[in-house]
């Protein structure tokens, strides 16, 4: 997974010594994520944040690489699943006005806390969660004036969160839209 990551970024790097518009910046944000396949889990609201590089490699092409940490997870009435993840979205971003793009592609994602949390407040570590997560990736982009950037995105997993199964939600797999402010420093 990691040498995955190293080569996806080291792409994007030669990419865009050749591209037209290199892009630079940092971004943040909103999740709103749930477990799908999983009956009485609610959304957990939760913080995106990050930095991105991308080019646009003519009129109509882009591409994108974001580090982010993101907090995703599910509510539940007895408390909630917090499943905190590094991710390295890929996308592709067709611009259809020189603005407005619409963006695909994968993430890979590097789970860095998954912990239960009841609402008395005990708090379970290491509930049995896959370390990996792969997911796919749409959404649509506008750049508006000063290098702000605003983004919709919905990431659907394609990997099941439990790591064993037997588990209530064993096929449950991430569920996100996030929405997010970015701005590029080129």
């Amino acid at each position: 997974m990691k040498k995955l990551i190293f080569a996806a970024l080291a792409l994007i790097t030669i990419t865009t010594t050749q591209a037209q518009g290199l892009d630079l910046g940092i971004k943040a944000g909103v999740n709103f994520a749930t477990l799908t396949d999983a009956s009485g889990l609610d959304n957990r609201t939760g913080f995106v944040a990050g930095a991105f590089v991308g080019a646009k490699l003519g009129d109509k092409f882009g591409i994108q690489a974001d580090l982010l940490y993101s907090q995703q997870g599910a509510e539940f009435d007895a408390g909630e699943f917090n499943l905190d993840y590094v991710n390295v979205p890929i996308v592709a971003k067709i611009y259809l006005t020189d603005k407005f793009n619409i963006q695909a592609g994968p993430q890979f994602g590097v789970l860095v806390n998954d912990e239960a949390q009841t609402v008395i407040g005990e708090v379970i570590n290491d509930i049995g969660t896959n370390e990996f997560d792969i997911s796919g990736v749409v959404g649509v982009g506008f750049d508006v004036p000063l290098g702000l950037r605003l983004e919709g995105r919905y990431n659907f997993g394609l990997t099941d969160v439990p790591e064993e199964s037997g588990a209530d939600f064993n096929k449950s797999k991430n569920s996100v839209f996030t929405l997010s402010l970015g701005y590029s420093f080129l």
